[in-house]
């Protein structure tokens, strides 16, 4: 992203959102926003009085298409904000299903969170302000609030890794009551390209489905892995010895060095701290692993690698390949890619012929894997491999994904 000089203009409009908290307490402007509206609608305030042009960009407004090297995905829609007498700029919405919302505005061509919210979330290099919108008990902004019920613990652990010649963390959550059990299944759950181990839990709002699927007796109380599945890294970005890089959202994230070895090859050393460090169920039948975009294309291939060691397995909007990222990068059918290599397909009889207990696909309609993933079930359907698919609206969003994530641990290890 290239440097840009602010110019005056900028720069004082910088240093009004600066100062706005003090406007908002001692000079009589009281902004508040999001305020959510009776009617299920939302309203978005903005002071800056000198502004020429406000807009609010968000997961809630009609999406518009843009284009990767990867294909096309659907972009947060922008609305235009209108301007009162004080100053205040304003925008409401149509009703708005449940769900957890991201924005950002943008004054005068600076993009900036909303001043008035505290609460937002980092997702890769983006920050964006974030509100839960719920309307009755059991509905998805219910599912992803904070509740009163039992709550498990959520913490940051450290782990050996042998192959990959380091230190790495976790997040691990074990469910209310784990001090009390015997023995649990374990989830592992891995996020997507420029994630690391604090996505699932703050993005993906992990710690607070399982609270509420336990406590509504919808999921059995399970532990729940998140790795850090960037294997030249140790932790998230800032948070280990390498400093305070700027993530990517490919495999430059981190360091340049390449990698011991892949992230499937290594996921044993995982597997092997966790039933040494916690109270698991330590073979097949208690551990399940999905994971989104390139956790799904982890999930694709620790499936295949250790096919006797998972029963349950979860493709959220998979990023499918059998030769890592070149592989996704050559532009043939996967279908034709996975029919080519006789390895993969001997390694997807063998996972079969174990008989797992689930092989589980979702992905959006227009998420830009779709073909791809498309092609995979095609292959299954060939081959008569078992699998369970949920196709749902939307493209390649975090809304999916929690989504995919509640409907998964609804039905592991039951």
């Amino acid at each position: 992203m290239k440097k840009r000089l602010l110019s005056t203009a900028a720069l004082f409009l910088l240093l009004g959102m600066g100062s706005m908290a003090q406007e908002k307490l001692f000079q009589g402007v009281n902004v508040q926003s999001p305020v959510k509206n009776a009617d299920g609608t939302v309203t978005f305030n903005f002071f800056a009085p000198n502004a020429q042009k406000v807009t609010v960009s968000g997961d809630f407004l009609p999406t518009q298409k843009m284009t990767t090297p990867f294909g096309a995905y659907d972009a947060p829609g922008v609305a235009a904000l209108t301007k009162d007498e004080k100053g205040v700029w304003s925008y409401t919405t149509s009703q708005l299903p449940t769900e957890l919302y991201s924005y950002t505005f943008n004054v005068d061509g600076m993009n900036v969170n909303d001043p008035a919210n505290i609460y937002m979330n980092r997702d890769i290099t983006t920050y964006s302000s974030i509100f839960i919108q719920t309307a009755k008990k059991g509905d998805k902004g219910d599912l992803y609030s904070v509740n009163e019920v039992p709550h498990g613990d959520l913490a940051k652990v450290w782990y050996p890794s042998p192959t990959l010649k380091m230190n790495r963390r976790l997040t691990v959550y074990t469910p209310a009551g784990y001090d009390k059990g015997k023995a649990y299944p374990v989830l592992y759950l891995l996020h997507g390209a420029g994630g690391d181990e604090n996505a699932w839990s703050e993005l993906g709002r992990a710690a607070q489905i399982m609270d509420n699927l336990i406590a509504a007796g919808k999921a059995k109380p399970m532990i729940v892995v998140m790795p850090n599945g960037n294997p030249n890294c140790q932790a998230a970005p800032g948070e280990w010895s390498f400093g305070m890089y700027t993530p990517s959202f490919m495999g430059n994230t981190g360091p340049k060095e390449p990698a011991a070895a892949s992230m499937e090859q290594s996921f044993m050393d995982i597997v092997k701290y966790v039933d040494s460090h916690y109270k698991t169920i330590k073979d097949r039948k208690g551990r399940a692993i999905c994971g989104l975009s390139m956790g799904g294309g982890h999930t694709f291939g620790v499936s295949r690698m250790y096919p006797k060691t998972f029963n349950y397995y979860g493709l959220f909007s998979a990023g499918l390949s059998i030769g890592g990222f070149q592989d996704i990068q050559n532009k043939a059918s996967f279908y034709d890619k996975l029919k080519g290599n006789k390895q993969a397909t001997d390694e997807l009889s063998a996972l079969f012929a174990s008989k797992p207990a689930l092989y589980w696909i979702a992905i959006g309609k227009t998420d830009f894997l779709y073909q791809a993933n498309a092609d995979l079930r095609k292959y299954f359907d060939e081959k008569g491999y078992k699998y369970e698919y949920l196709e749902t609206d939307g493209g390649h969003i975090w809304r999916n994904w929690r989504i995919y994530l509640t409907e998964f641990a609804q039905k592991v290890f039951k």
